[in-house]
């Protein structure tokens, strides 16, 4: 069964599949909301006069994809009353990973379901965002900007490149690892091979939704969808292409075999963070978290 929060007018009726399992139990974290904080209340990572966004960093935690999309909304929101009140508020910047699950877009075709959607092997939500079928889960960085485009160009073509700018830059400049973009179709390759997707919805000129890149997700949940709606292409991750390759740029003493999975997602965390505050000229201020979440981490089962 496909299904949506109760506050999205988009989607199916709220449910868990008909046999009333909840299949795939995996460690997760659970969000409080959280209010809008101000500049002062952030510890720098950056250091300059650029503009500033706030960083909630839960990029060692499954965070249940519910949680995070209405987390998301609820930003969105508090930055349009912000707004109309003529009053500053920051950009802000999550990132994190998902439990296993399966997301649609706004007119994404349940054609591209290899399964049937009364007994699928995870949740399945359709959302408010752009493009077609896709899968979250463990290993998975996903970013998710909020950000007020107003402050940057009010240009949604613009936009997407420059979210593809920020993992072709990761790959380049942390893993030696050439990737491109395709022409008519929005994410990032490497070959034939997709490692990240985007799909975004925009609303008052305010971002959310955002980006997802393969860094050590197991890719076998891919085979039971057609993923972004592309037949002819293959997906990937940061660990297959560096098997293959066996070395990292900017780590040459170091043997990727030797490389755990929570390294590697540590190491292109930071590059992440490093790379999205270049090409968007922003001050990343990680927050002072009043997030409450369980200390479980993904591990090596998920």
């Amino acid at each position: 069964m496909i299904f949506a929060t109760a506050t999205s007018s988009f989607g199916f009726i709220p449910t868990w599949p008909t046999d009333g399992r909840r299949p795939h139990s995996h460690d997760v974290v659970t969000l409080n909301r959280v209010s809008n904080q101000r500049a002062s209340d952030f510890t720098p990572i950056t250091r300059d006069d650029r503009r500033t966004c706030e960083l909630f960093d839960l990029c060692k935690r499954l965070v249940p994809y519910e949680d995070a999309w209405n987390w998301q909304k609820d930003i969105v929101r508090e930055k349009r009353t912000l707004i109309e009140r003529n009053e500053e508020c920051p950009d802000t910047l999550i990132v994190l990973q998902h439990q296993p699950v399966y997301t649609l877009g706004t007119r994404s075709s349940v054609g591209y379901l290899n399964f049937d959607v009364r007994d699928a092997p995870y949740d399945v939500y359709r959302t408010e965002r752009g493009g077609e079928v896709t899968y979250h889960g463990p290993g998975q960085l996903v970013m998710y900007p909020i950000i007020n485009l107003r402050n940057h160009k009010m240009d949604l073509h613009w936009y997407l490149r420059a979210l593809e700018e920020v993992v072709i830059r990761v790959l380049s400049a942390t893993f030696a690892i050439e990737a491109s973009r395709v022409d008519g179709l929005t994410g990032v390759w490497v070959g034939d091979q997709k490692l990240a997707a985007i799909g975004i919805r925009v609303s008052h000129w305010i971002t959310y939704h955002g980006l997802a890149l393969n860094v050590t997700t197991n890719l076998k949940p891919f085979d039971w969808i057609v993923p972004c709606g592309i037949r002819n292409r293959k997906v990937g991750s940061i660990k297959g292409l560096l098997q293959e390759v066996g070395s990292c740029s900017g780590y040459e003493n170091v043997d990727i075999h030797q490389l755990d999975d929570l390294q590697l997602i540590d190491i292109t965390y930071k590059s992440f963070i490093r790379e999205f505050s270049e090409v968007f000229q922003l001050k990343i201020c990680q927050t002072i978290s009043n997030l409450r979440f369980s200390e479980k981490k993904p591990g090596k089962d998920n």
